[in-house]
């Protein structure tokens, strides 16, 4: 019976040896998974870090772009402030050449008659004055 004690004690050594063995085998392996993660897990920093910097670039040439988009808007407001200046300007020349128009077709109408009576006596006064010469 003191046999069988030793065997089972015997066969609960090797089990625990080849467990443990094992566990060595399965823990090396798993040391080696984690070192490989590690290393992508750096280049994946690196790659990121390269990501936020060309963000950071490319978000500051945004601003220059969209600050030099303000500045040539401002300055065509200027630009189109100074068109419509022009255009009424064009307007109220238009206005006052209308008036002056009708002012003057007004007056031309007024004195028409007496225009035609200047005609008639200065054609008049050039046939006396023809026939006294002849």
């Amino acid at each position: 019976m003191e046999i069988m004690l030793y065997i089972a004690a015997l066969i609960a050594a090797v089990a625990f040896v080849v467990l443990v063995v094992y566990l060595a085998i399965t823990l090396k392996a798993t040391k080696s998974t984690l070192n490989d993660v590690s290393h992508t897990l750096q280049g994946l920093e690196k790659q990121m870090q390269g990501i936020t910097t060309e963000t950071t670039e490319l978000l500051t040439k945004t601003n220059q772009l969209a600050d030099d988009v303000n500045q040539k808007s401002t300055k065509l407001n200027g630009l189109f402030d100074g068109a419509k200046g022009i255009g009424e300007t064009l307007k109220d020349f238009n206005d006052s050449l209308k008036q002056l128009s009708n002012s003057i077709s007004q007056t031309s109408a007024q004195n028409q008659e007496k225009v035609s009576q200047a005609v008639k006596w200065g054609s008049a006064i050039m046939d006396l004055w023809n026939k006294k010469k002849k």
